[in-house]
């Protein structure tokens, strides 16, 4: 039962900024839940909390059961009426029982409620509502669900006949992720081994998942690994992963490393990666231990900007992966907090005054119950994904230009990505003009920005080095901006670019929740 009570506090605690994901992972309010499930659980119920908020105040349980409260009510009868195994509740518990008294009258009221749906099954239903929910943010784009096949354990052939031998190969994204395709997938055309399913496709219990062979990663996010190792044939160093938990990014490069390993026994390529948080950390060595990334030396608890780039583990360092804190401004659709739909408990009746003034008494009396009976008006919280915040922006651009100008340090290193789930320019295009390496590390790219009012100028080169995903277009990614920086070569004037092999055009491609930090309040991958 501690699930229930688990969501309750990530929905209304104190740490009210981060996506889902960054609250359930970062929160330090001692969770009992398995974090998957928490997850789970909060992003399924709010599919249906409109439909369940009816059922609930039609039957009037919340009048009957003054410990069942709103919210909880919603979560409780989500796994009543649509988990296979209903409540995770043992039948004596308190809570399961307050529902168990009112069986028979939910159980009417739901059942009236799908038929008024005209839905003549509970899958009918759960589809018609989950329809009703895609694109509610960002112009009412579906958003795919994105799946890596992790290359160090699976291919995409051999997940093509098992995982999704029962899905259909389309070739747009669009067919994926709108109605009415049912299970469709699309393998992706610019990053290797990725694929797109539809936004209401369980993946998580499946053999692969668990497993370690498939890992959910959205396309953009999978950008800066491929940039900066993707098509680079000439790669013979170790990288470093200076921001690397939870570890999709880093185990994503582990992938595309091992596909370059010389088969002779001959020195492999290394992958160190950094955590100075120790909770993300351990988190950091279970995804990678998962992955199968054998290559992956995770450092634990060891902040980036600690490290001494003449440590001589470091010498043969020839790329870096810089993925840091950010404001988190380009995270959308199931990454977001959803605001339940709560329902309302009924006020009781005024009983009516006797006496000489009871018409005027009535009066006002009727008034007052008229207001105390009416929805209380949501908080307009700021969301903490959009809005705006020049103090907390700063703050976290300062961080992240000392993060990249730090990895200028290692003196072997020909490439560096930098990237941020951030839709503003502050943290993203103001960046790349800190450093002062910046014109020794030329760059090309494609751009959307340049109508940010923030005081920064690049040059039409710096925004070629730039690129950015948009959330909601047709590309199906969240907001997401990276870069790659290049070493000139000896004798080279302007230095060289690659884009890793990507076709990329204009703003349409490119993309952790990201992970709460204390000291400068951003999210990671």
């Amino acid at each position: 039962m501690s699930l229930y009570y688990d969501a309750v506090t990530i929905l209304t605690g104190e740490e009210q900024r981060g996506s889902l994901k960054s609250r359930i992972y970062g929160s330090k309010s001692g969770l009992k839940s398995k974090p998957a499930h928490l997850y789970a659980l909060i992003s399924e119920c709010a599919k249906y909390d409109t439909f369940l908020r009816e059922v609930i105040e039609k039957s009037q349980i919340l009048e009957h059961e003054p410990k069942v409260t709103p919210l909880l009510s919603l979560l409780l009868l989500h796994d009543h009426f649509f988990a296979k195994g209903g409540i995770a509740a043992s039948a004596s518990h308190p809570l399961r029982q307050a529902v168990e008294r009112h069986k028979a009258r939910l159980q009417a009221e739901f059942t009236k409620a799908r038929l008024r749906k005209r839905c003549g099954t509970v899958e009918d239903l759960k589809r018609v509502l989950a329809e009703g929910k895609v694109g509610i943010n960002f112009n009412s784009v579906s958003q795919p669900r994105w799946v890596r096949v992790n290359t160090l354990k699976s291919s995409v052939s051999a997940q093509s006949r098992s995982t999704f031998a029962g899905y259909s190969k389309v070739q747009k994204i669009g067919n994926v992720a709108g109605a009415g395709w049912g299970n469709a997938f699309c393998t992706d055309e610019h990053v290797p081994d990725l694929i797109a399913v539809p936004p209401d496709a369980s993946l998580v219990k499946t053999k692969a998942y668990l497993d370690g062979e498939l890992i959910l990663q959205d396309k953009a996010s999978c950008f800066p690994a491929h940039l900066l190792l993707g098509n680079d044939n000439e790669f013979t160093g170790d990288v470093i992963d200076g921001c690397a938990a939870p570890g999709n990014k880093t185990t994503h490069a582990a992938a595309i490393l091992r596909s370059r390993s010389p088969k002779d026994g001959k020195r492999k390529h290394r992958i160190f990666a950094c955590e100075r948080d120790g909770r993300r950390s351990e988190i950091l060595q279970t995804m990678v231990d998962k992955a199968g990334a054998t290559n992956v030396h995770v450092l634990p608890k060891q902040d980036f900007l600690a490290l001494d780039p003449n440590d001589e583990q470091f010498r043969n360092v020839s790329h870096l992966l810089l993925d840091p804190s950010c404001s988190g401004s380009g995270i959308v659709g199931r990454e977001d907090i959803p605001k339940f739909d709560l329902p309302i408990k009924s006020q009781p009746k005024a009983q009516p005054p006797k006496g000489p003034n009871a018409s005027k008494k009535r009066k006002h009396e009727s008034i007052t119950t008229a207001e105390e009976q009416s929805p209380p008006e949501e908080d307009e919280q700021p969301n903490a994904s959009t809005t705006k915040d020049p103090e907390r922006l700063a703050k976290l651009a300062g961080l992240q230009s000392k993060i990249v100008e730090h990895a200028f340090a290692f003196t072997a290193a020909t490439r560096i990505t930098y990237s941020t789930c951030s839709l503003h320019e502050e943290e993203n295009e103001a960046v790349d003009l800190q450093p002062g390496g910046l014109r020794e590390w030329p760059h090309r790219g494609k751009s959307g920005s340049g109508n940010v009012d923030s005081g920064h100028t690049l040059s039409e080169e710096e925004l070629e080095g730039c690129i950015r995903c948009y959330p909601g277009d047709e590309q199906g990614t969240m907001g997401f901006f990276v870069v790659c920086f290049v070493r000139d070569r000896p004798g080279s004037e302007n230095g060289q670019v690659s884009s890793g092999g990507m076709a990329l055009d204009d703003h349409d491609d490119a993309g952790s929740a990201g992970e709460a930090e204390d000291d400068w309040d951003g999210f990671s991958d």
